[in-house]
């Protein structure tokens, strides 16, 4: 009796055993990661002194998103590293490039580009990163007028976010044996990241009054990457700070970069021996450095 009490005694105990395995194996459902984008979706330049400044931010994740087929030039993407660790204090620049689909547009209006980056983008704000997105498209723009000469290499619509028209980049260096696919996206890279640094007075105040009274946030210093004649005069009523959408509830971008103007300055430049791409003036420099910049 006492043997069978005993046997019964080890198949409860190891029923139990059993029973607290499977339990703690049991594998809860996981939890849904809700991410805060609302910090990317500000007007451009309010994130200036987070770009230039190691206060909030010290690592910049820079997300590359690029049609099939329309990924920036290795040159373009190293020259433009550069110029974001010549004006800010980010020592720690990661670039994550993100290969996509063709939308299968013959032309992009800015609110699709944004629908676009809705659906693709995965680097947002997180601890000490703050991320960038930067879509290089396979078709123009929608507000391009080629009758005209009138075609948009980029635009910054938001915080961190900007669209280079990298088809429109390619065709408009072929119109040149001195001008190279990376010198236009270098160009366009950095006067349009020039906007996301707070240029000119877009969220970066002015040390000295240097704004082209004609064309509002660019530079009137000669030679300077921020010139107002490097801006799509189509967009002059449209050129000031936007947050999210404008008074129509329209996105819309608060400097589009024309074509014609910047494939003029890069062979001036060139024709003088210089580089093609110019510098920022040595009074933007001022005004990134009065808002944390280097």
């Amino acid at each position: 009796m006492r043997n069978y009490s005993s046997i019964i005694a080890l198949i409860l105990f190891f029923s139990v055993l059993l029973g607290c395995s499977k339990n703690d194996n049991v594998q809860e459902p996981e939890k849904e990661v809700i991410i805060d984008k609302t910090a990317n979706l500000l007007g451009t330049g309010d994130s200036a002194n987070d770009i230039l400044s190691n206060d909030e931010f010290d690592k910049m994740l820079v997300e590359i998103a690029y049609v099939t087929g329309f990924r920036p030039t290795q040159a373009s993407m190293d020259a433009f590293v550069g110029f974001l660790k010549q004006h800010t204090f980010k020592d720690q620049i990661e670039m994550v490039y993100t290969e996509l689909e063709s939308p299968n547009l013959e032309s992009l209006e800015l609110q699709k580009i944004a629908d676009l980056e809705s659906e693709n983008r995965t680097a947002y704000n997180k601890g000490n990163a703050l991320a960038v997105y930067i879509y290089f498209a396979d078709a123009p723009s929608s507000e391009d007028d080629e009758d005209e000469g009138l075609v948009t290499l980029g635009a910054v619509y938001r915080n961190t976010s900007m669209v280079i028209h990298e088809i429109t980049v390619r065709r408009l260096a072929g119109q040149s044996p001195l001008i190279t696919n990376s010198d236009v996206e270098t160009a366009t890279l950095n006067h349009e990241f020039g906007h996301l640094f707070g240029l000119v007075n877009l969220g970066s105040p002015m040390v000295n009054d240097h704004e082209d009274v004609d064309a509002k946030n660019h530079c009137n210093q000669e030679g300077c990457l921020m010139r107002a004649e490097l801006q799509f005069t189509g967009f002059s009523n449209k050129s000031q700070k936007f947050a999210k959408n404008n008074n129509n509830g329209e996105l819309s971008s608060a400097c589009s970069l024309t074509g014609q103007s910047v494939l003029n300055m890069l062979k001036q430049n060139v024709a003088k021996g210089n580089a093609a791409v110019p510098q920022i003036s040595s009074e933007c420099i001022l005004d990134l450095q009065a808002n944390g910049g280097n």
